[in-house]
Protein backbone atom coordinates (compact mmCIF):
# COMPACT_ATOMS: atom_id res chain seq x y z
CA UNK A 1 0.00 0.00 0.00
CA UNK A 2 1.48 3.37 -1.04
CA UNK A 3 0.52 5.66 1.82
CA UNK A 4 1.38 8.86 -0.08
CA UNK A 5 -1.65 8.22 -2.28
CA UNK A 6 -4.02 8.40 0.69
CA UNK A 7 -5.49 11.63 2.04
CA UNK A 8 -6.47 11.68 5.70
CA UNK A 9 -8.56 14.36 7.40
CA UNK A 10 -8.09 14.59 11.18
CA UNK A 11 -10.81 16.37 13.15
CA UNK A 12 -10.43 17.23 16.83
CA UNK A 13 -10.85 20.37 18.93
CA UNK A 14 -7.78 19.56 21.04
CA UNK A 15 -4.58 20.90 19.40
CA UNK A 16 -2.36 18.39 21.23
CA UNK A 17 -4.35 15.47 19.88
CA UNK A 18 -4.22 16.85 16.34
CA UNK A 19 -0.48 17.35 16.54
CA UNK A 20 0.06 13.84 17.91
CA UNK A 21 -1.98 12.30 15.11
CA UNK A 22 -0.46 14.49 12.40
CA UNK A 23 3.12 13.73 13.49
CA UNK A 24 2.69 9.95 13.49
CA UNK A 25 0.73 9.81 10.24
CA UNK A 26 3.08 12.19 8.42
CA UNK A 27 5.98 9.90 9.34
CA UNK A 28 4.21 7.10 7.45
CA UNK A 29 3.85 9.27 4.35
CA UNK A 30 0.12 9.99 4.46
CA UNK A 31 -1.22 13.29 3.15
CA UNK A 32 -2.66 14.78 6.33
CA UNK A 33 -5.21 17.60 6.64
CA UNK A 34 -6.38 19.09 9.95
CA UNK A 35 -9.66 20.59 11.18
CA UNK A 36 -10.37 21.82 14.69
CA UNK A 37 -14.17 21.70 14.46
CA UNK A 38 -16.99 20.10 12.49
CA UNK A 39 -17.74 23.05 10.23
CA UNK A 40 -14.11 23.35 9.12
CA UNK A 41 -14.00 19.59 8.60
CA UNK A 42 -16.93 19.72 6.17
CA UNK A 43 -15.37 22.61 4.26
CA UNK A 44 -11.96 20.90 3.98
CA UNK A 45 -13.53 17.55 3.11
CA UNK A 46 -15.35 19.11 0.15
CA UNK A 47 -12.07 20.55 -1.10
CA UNK A 48 -9.65 17.62 -0.66
CA UNK A 49 -12.01 14.57 -0.77
CA UNK A 50 -10.16 12.50 1.85
CA UNK A 51 -10.02 8.73 1.68
CA UNK A 52 -10.37 8.53 5.46
CA UNK A 53 -11.73 10.92 8.09
CA UNK A 54 -10.66 10.47 11.71
CA UNK A 55 -13.39 12.28 13.61
CA UNK A 56 -13.57 13.08 17.32
CA UNK A 57 -16.99 12.49 18.86
CA UNK A 58 -16.99 15.15 21.58
CA UNK A 59 -16.55 18.59 20.05
CA UNK A 60 -18.09 22.00 20.76
CA UNK A 61 -20.62 23.58 18.37
CA UNK A 62 -21.00 20.63 15.99
CA UNK A 63 -20.22 17.27 17.57
CA UNK A 64 -18.80 14.25 15.75
CA UNK A 65 -22.15 12.56 15.18
CA UNK A 66 -23.64 15.62 13.47
CA UNK A 67 -20.44 16.19 11.50
CA UNK A 68 -20.42 12.58 10.33
CA UNK A 69 -24.04 12.87 9.22
CA UNK A 70 -23.27 16.02 7.21
CA UNK A 71 -20.20 14.43 5.59
CA UNK A 72 -22.31 11.48 4.48
CA UNK A 73 -24.61 13.87 2.60
CA UNK A 74 -21.74 14.83 0.25
CA UNK A 75 -21.99 12.50 -2.78
CA UNK A 76 -18.25 12.68 -3.53
CA UNK A 77 -17.52 11.24 -0.08
CA UNK A 78 -19.85 8.25 -0.24
CA UNK A 79 -16.91 5.82 -0.41
CA UNK A 80 -14.73 7.61 2.13
CA UNK A 81 -14.14 5.87 5.46
CA UNK A 82 -15.19 7.69 8.63
CA UNK A 83 -13.64 6.43 11.85
CA UNK A 84 -14.82 7.96 15.12
CA UNK A 85 -12.34 8.86 17.87
CA UNK A 86 -13.92 8.15 21.25
CA UNK A 87 -12.65 8.72 24.78
CA UNK A 88 -13.20 6.11 27.46
CA UNK A 89 -16.37 6.68 29.45
CA UNK A 90 -18.16 8.76 26.83
CA UNK A 91 -21.92 8.50 26.95
CA UNK A 92 -22.31 8.67 23.19
CA UNK A 93 -23.80 5.50 21.79
CA UNK A 94 -22.00 3.66 19.03
CA UNK A 95 -25.39 3.11 17.47
CA UNK A 96 -25.91 6.86 17.04
CA UNK A 97 -22.58 7.09 15.24
CA UNK A 98 -23.32 4.15 12.97
CA UNK A 99 -26.71 5.64 12.17
CA UNK A 100 -24.88 8.80 11.13
CA UNK A 101 -22.73 6.75 8.72
CA UNK A 102 -19.57 5.93 10.70
CA UNK A 103 -17.53 2.88 9.68
CA UNK A 104 -15.42 2.25 12.77
CA UNK A 105 -14.38 3.37 16.26
CA UNK A 106 -10.92 4.09 17.60
CA UNK A 107 -10.58 4.63 21.36
CA UNK A 108 -8.23 7.34 22.62
CA UNK A 109 -5.68 7.57 24.03
CA UNK A 110 -4.15 5.13 21.58
CA UNK A 111 -0.59 3.95 21.05
CA UNK A 112 0.95 5.12 17.75
CA UNK A 113 1.62 1.59 16.46
CA UNK A 114 -1.97 0.52 17.10
CA UNK A 115 -3.29 3.68 15.48
CA UNK A 116 -1.21 3.08 12.36
CA UNK A 117 -2.33 -0.53 12.19
CA UNK A 118 -6.01 0.37 12.49
CA UNK A 119 -5.78 3.06 9.82
CA UNK A 120 -3.83 0.75 7.47
CA UNK A 121 -6.45 -1.97 7.97
CA UNK A 122 -9.30 0.43 7.20
CA UNK A 123 -7.57 1.70 4.06
CA UNK A 124 -6.85 -1.86 2.94
CA UNK A 125 -10.54 -2.64 3.12
CA UNK A 126 -11.28 0.59 1.27
CA UNK A 127 -8.91 -0.44 -1.53
CA UNK A 128 -10.25 -3.99 -1.62
CA UNK A 129 -13.80 -2.71 -2.01
CA UNK A 130 -12.70 -0.66 -5.04
CA UNK A 131 -10.77 -3.53 -6.59
CA UNK A 132 -13.25 -6.30 -5.83
CA UNK A 133 -14.30 -8.43 -8.77
CA UNK A 134 -17.95 -8.30 -9.89
CA UNK A 135 -20.12 -11.10 -8.53
CA UNK A 136 -19.78 -14.19 -10.73
CA UNK A 137 -23.56 -14.57 -10.93
CA UNK A 138 -24.06 -11.03 -12.16
CA UNK A 139 -21.19 -9.19 -13.83
CA UNK A 140 -23.21 -6.12 -14.76
CA UNK A 141 -22.51 -2.83 -13.04
CA UNK A 142 -26.21 -2.14 -12.97
CA UNK A 143 -28.51 -4.68 -11.35
CA UNK A 144 -32.14 -4.19 -12.29
CA UNK A 145 -35.13 -5.71 -10.52
CA UNK A 146 -38.12 -3.68 -11.72
CA UNK A 147 -38.83 -1.35 -8.79
CA UNK A 148 -35.28 -1.49 -7.43
CA UNK A 149 -32.07 -0.84 -9.37
CA UNK A 150 -28.57 -1.10 -7.92
CA UNK A 151 -25.97 0.83 -9.87
CA UNK A 152 -22.64 -0.47 -8.51
CA UNK A 153 -20.53 1.83 -10.68
CA UNK A 154 -22.14 5.02 -9.34
CA UNK A 155 -22.92 3.64 -5.88
CA UNK A 156 -26.60 4.48 -6.40
CA UNK A 157 -29.85 2.76 -5.58
CA UNK A 158 -32.84 3.73 -7.72
CA UNK A 159 -36.25 2.98 -6.26
CA UNK A 160 -38.96 3.77 -8.75
CA UNK A 161 -37.98 7.24 -9.99
CA UNK A 162 -36.07 8.20 -6.85
CA UNK A 163 -32.26 8.06 -6.65
CA UNK A 164 -30.93 7.08 -3.23
CA UNK A 165 -27.32 7.76 -2.23
CA UNK A 166 -26.62 5.37 0.63
CA UNK A 167 -23.67 5.38 3.02
CA UNK A 168 -21.02 2.93 1.83
CA UNK A 169 -21.74 0.18 4.38
CA UNK A 170 -25.48 0.32 3.76
CA UNK A 171 -24.90 0.07 0.01
CA UNK A 172 -22.51 -2.89 0.38
CA UNK A 173 -24.92 -4.69 2.70
CA UNK A 174 -27.85 -4.19 0.33
CA UNK A 175 -25.78 -5.32 -2.67
CA UNK A 176 -24.63 -8.45 -0.79
CA UNK A 177 -28.20 -9.53 -0.05
CA UNK A 178 -29.63 -8.37 -3.39
CA UNK A 179 -27.25 -10.28 -5.64
CA UNK A 180 -28.22 -13.62 -4.07
CA UNK A 181 -31.97 -13.40 -3.53
CA UNK A 182 -33.56 -15.85 -1.09
CA UNK A 183 -30.13 -16.93 0.19
CA UNK A 184 -30.06 -16.60 3.98
CA UNK A 185 -26.95 -14.74 5.13
CA UNK A 186 -26.02 -15.39 8.74
CA UNK A 187 -25.07 -12.47 10.92
CA UNK A 188 -21.51 -13.83 10.97
CA UNK A 189 -21.41 -13.95 7.13
CA UNK A 190 -22.59 -10.36 6.91
CA UNK A 191 -20.25 -9.11 9.62
CA UNK A 192 -17.11 -10.66 8.13
CA UNK A 193 -17.99 -9.73 4.53
CA UNK A 194 -18.92 -6.11 5.18
CA UNK A 195 -16.89 -5.13 8.25
CA UNK A 196 -13.97 -7.58 8.23
CA UNK A 197 -12.19 -9.46 10.97
CA UNK A 198 -10.48 -6.66 12.86
CA UNK A 199 -13.34 -4.24 13.36
CA UNK A 200 -14.32 -3.38 16.94
CA UNK A 201 -18.01 -2.65 16.56
CA UNK A 202 -21.09 -3.33 18.63
CA UNK A 203 -23.36 -6.36 18.28
CA UNK A 204 -26.30 -4.26 17.07
CA UNK A 205 -24.46 -2.69 14.13
CA UNK A 206 -26.01 -5.04 11.55
CA UNK A 207 -29.50 -4.48 13.00
CA UNK A 208 -29.07 -0.71 12.75
CA UNK A 209 -28.01 -0.90 9.10
CA UNK A 210 -30.86 -3.28 8.21
CA UNK A 211 -33.37 -0.98 9.88
CA UNK A 212 -32.07 2.05 8.00
CA UNK A 213 -32.20 0.14 4.69
CA UNK A 214 -35.81 -0.84 5.35
CA UNK A 215 -36.66 2.78 6.08
CA UNK A 216 -35.23 3.83 2.72
CA UNK A 217 -36.28 1.01 0.35
CA UNK A 218 -39.30 -0.41 2.15
CA UNK A 219 -39.94 -3.38 4.44
CA UNK A 220 -40.86 -5.93 1.79
CA UNK A 221 -37.37 -6.60 0.40
CA UNK A 222 -35.29 -7.66 3.41
CA UNK A 223 -36.68 -10.43 5.59
CA UNK A 224 -35.44 -11.57 8.99
CA UNK A 225 -34.83 -15.27 9.53
CA UNK A 226 -35.12 -15.56 13.30
CA UNK A 227 -32.01 -16.82 15.02
CA UNK A 228 -30.08 -16.98 11.74
CA UNK A 229 -29.82 -13.76 9.75
CA UNK A 230 -31.36 -11.99 6.76
CA UNK A 231 -32.36 -12.60 3.15
CA UNK A 232 -33.49 -10.51 0.17
CA UNK A 233 -36.88 -11.35 -1.32
CA UNK A 234 -37.81 -10.32 -4.87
Amino acid sequence: MITANYKLLLVDDEPDILEFLRYNLNKEGYQVYLADNGKNAIKIAREVLPHLVLLDVMMAEMDGVETCSELRKIPELKQSIIAMLTARGEDYSQIACFEAGADDFITKPIKPRILLFRIAALLNRYQNSLNSEPDSENSENEVNDQDLIIDKERYLVIKGKEELTLPRKEFELLALLYLKPFKVFTREDIFHTIWGEDNMIGDRTIDVHIRKLREKIGDKYIKTVKGVGYKFVR
